[in-house]
């Protein structure tokens, strides 16, 4: 069997530092801004063991640029392909997830109702935890049942920036 051929690329945006991943289906992994290269290749090794690693810029461009954009208050989505390793429960919940508009939240019980498990809050939130590319299924969109922020693996300060970036976006509208 043929192993896979990961393209890593670390940049500095408006927000920090990103790292990403991507194969030749999508982008596989990315940190949040401030998050280091080490946690990336962390995360590459879990989602694909063996896998030949290549730090070039130029496949990863377009979504190099995507992601400054974002982060710079210019580019209100980031549907690029991607390569989504995950179990098929994990799958159905980061889907749901990529259709919360840009600039609007849900709960986790919501989430969980629109993946189709309405009693599945709490494994939506694990679901949320394990999520290998943050900014592009964006798991800072849900909240906590009554509005708090809940957790975010980036830290309840950069949830926070994210948020308030999207909804000066949709202000600017």
């Amino acid at each position: 069997m043929e192993s896979d051929v990961i393209h890593l690329t670390t940049f500095d945006t408006a927000m920090g530092e990103v790292s990403l991943a991507s194969s030749e289906s999508g982008v596989l992994a990315c940190t949040l801004p401030g998050g280091s290269a080490r946690e990336l290749s962390r995360t590459v090794a879990r989602l694909a063991p063996g896998a030949q690693t290549l730090k070039l810029v130029g496949r990863n461009r377009a979504a190099v640029s995507a992601v400054k954009a974002y982060l710079s208050g210019r580019r209100k989505d980031l549907d690029l392909p991607l390569d989504l390793r995950g179990t098929p429960f994990q799958k159905k919940v980061w889907a749901a997830l990529r259709r919360v508009p840009f600039g609007k939240t849900i709960s986790y019980a919501d989430l969980a109702r629109r993946a189709g498990h309405p009693r599945a809050a709490r494994a939506c939130g694990s679901a949320n935890g394990a999520n290998p590319v943050p900014l592009f299924v964006p798991c800072h969109r849900t909240l906590a049942t009554g509005g708090g922020l809940g957790g975010f693996g980036g830290g309840l300060p950069l949830k926070r920036k994210l948020l308030d970036l999207e909804a000066r976006g949709v202000a600017q509208r």
